[in-house]
């Protein structure tokens, strides 16, 4: 088992899990957790949600972000400063759309979740950038 410094397990799942996880998307989330699609703006259920708690892998349940990093970027996307742990992200380039950014998925189960930018607020500067329908919220 590989586990973050958090206590979370982070062991990959195998390809029958996540197809067992995918059963019960809907055709939006199957588009953007598994074919790397991206939510139109402004219409997440998660963009304007004020409440303590964290953002968790909608596929796998892996906590992504905390209520305490997130900030409203005025891109209409649901948008963090840091990860709940820097463990639970998975960083890869992205060269599609012809420029280069960087694409962020689930450590745990490779679901796409968005990207992150080098335009965020103190302390990181970072802005994650994440679809709503990649996430579940989990109240404190």
């Amino acid at each position: 088992m590989t586990q973050s410094a958090s206590g979370y397990d982070l062991t990959p799942l195998s390809p029958q899990e996540v197809d067992r996880l995918a059963a019960d998307l809907t055709g939006e989330e199957r588009t953007v957790l598994l074919d790397h699609g991206t939510e139109r703006p402004f219409c997440g259920t998660l963009l304007d949600n004020k409440q303590s708690g964290a953002y968790h892998c909608r596929l796998c349940d892996l906590p992504l972000f905390s209520s305490r990093s997130k900030f409203d970027s005025g891109t209409g996307w649901p948008s963090f400063f840091e990860p709940y742990d820097p463990e639970h992200i998975r960083y890869l380039d992205d060269s599609s759309l012809g420029m280069t950014r960087t694409e962020i998925r689930c450590p745990r189960c490779d679901s796409h979740l968005g990207h992150v930018f080098p335009d965020g607020p103190p302390p990181t500067g970072q802005r994650y950038c994440l679809n709503s329908v990649a996430m579940i919220f989990r109240p404190e």
